[in-house]
């Protein structure tokens, strides 16, 4: 196998991690973030500790799909390719301080909870699960769109993947952005049809991408070959 397979290969195994961990990562989650009244309940502990487990492993998955395919993406530009890095991190953190805020609420509820529950406590986990909500839609929902900007418009000038893939990246970035902005002024819940058809280019994107990338591998291209490295 040769090096540009294996960072295709990694990259695209990344990719597909991400949507195996974070899909079942939301009903498992469910508990906590559609109740306000978790805390005061006997609770459903060990299944969200493992959302937020899962959570984790899709923060890490995130990450990785940057760094694998860092060695090829330098050599279509570099400031590009530190960008796509950059916003898989900021992507990264802001999963991790969601999966903290859970998970406080769990431990809110085995120390604080039950029928004595100090007065606010149910507050307290609310707030919590609010601090979850807007990292949520910062961070799968604002930073995948500037992802798909980064990574899309360098698979596409490289030709390194059919086009029509960045090109289903580059058109689902705005409308993410539109969706989350509408979201995030309240014109529309994001759990809604609307939100989830906006969010559905994004998606096929990355899955598509992770596809192609572990079952294909990069198409031939005068960048895998190249000596120097672009700005």
């Amino acid at each position: 196998m040769s090096k540009e397979r294996r960072v295709a290969l990694l990259g695209g195994i990344a990719y597909l991690i991400t949507f195996a961990a974070s899909i079942p990562a939301l009903p498992l989650l469910e508990p906590v973030t559609d109740h306000a009244d978790y805390v005061l309940g006997a609770g459903q502990d060990t299944q969200v500790v493992l959302g937020g487990v899962m959570e984790l492993v899709t923060a890490f998955a995130c990450v990785a799909t940057a760094l694998a395919l860092y060695p090829v993406t330098r050599r279509v530009s570099r400031t590009a390719a530190l960008g796509f890095v950059s916003s898989r991190l900021v992507e990264a953190g802001l999963i991790l301080v969601g999966v903290v805020s859970v998970l406080s609420v769990v431990t809110l509820r085995q120390d604080l909870g039950g029928t004595d529950a100090p007065a606010g406590l149910t507050t307290v986990a609310q707030a919590l699960v609010d601090v979850r909500d807007w990292t949520f839609l910062f961070g799968p929902g604002i930073m995948s769109a500037i992802n798909a900007l980064f990574l899309g418009t360098m698979l596409y000038r490289a030709g390194l993947v059919p086009r029509s893939l960045p090109v289903l990246g580059l058109i689902g970035a705005p409308l993410m952005v539109a969706k989350c902005m509408v979201v995030a002024f309240g014109g529309m819940d994001d759990l809604s049809v609307v939100s989830l058809l906006l969010t559905l280019p994004i998606a096929a994107w990355e899955f598509g991408l992770g596809l192609w990338l572990t079952f294909k591998g990069f198409r031939p291209s005068p960048v895998l070959t190249r000596d120097s490295v672009p700005a």
